[in-house]
Formats: C-alpha cells, sequence, structure tokens
C-alpha cells in the first residue's frame, strides 16, 4: 500500500528537519514544494507531499502515518 502524507511548517531549520526525519525513515519527496504567505501569523510557511510504501499493512484513518 502506498502512504501519503503532507508535511508543512514555518519556513526556518525546523521544517527541513521535519522532512529530513521523514526521508530517513523511507519516505520520499512527492512533486515540489510548496512556499506561501500565512496572513493569520504573518510568516512564510513551507510544505512537502511525502510517499511510502509499506507492505502488510491495511489502511486505517486512525493509523498514525508518522510512525509508518
Amino acid at each position: 500500500m502506498k502512504l501519503y502524507r503532507f508535511l508543512s511548517g514555518p519556513d526556518d531549520s525546523s521544517f527541513c528537519h521535519k522532512v529530513s526525519l521523514a526521508l530517513s525513515k523511507g519516505w520520499e519527496l512527492h512533486g515540489s514544494p510548496t512556499y506561501a504567505f500565512d496572513a493569520a501569523s504573518g510568516t512564510m510557511r513551507c510544505g512537502q507531499a511525502v510517499t511510502k510504501v509499506v507492505e502488510g499493512v491495511d489502511y486505517s484513518p486512525e493509523m498514525k502515518l508518522g510512525e509508518q
């Protein structure tokens, strides 16, 4: 089964660490990153989709994708 996650965060090193952690756990980048202004907080935000193929797991909305 192929899993999908969208990672987002502020435009700082914490976002890069979040994506790097996902990559180190076998997730792969999917598409281009996004970059947008968050008017509510007055900051720039980043986003990146990642996917991962896992075997022997049935999808459930309750599953913790970050733990896969």
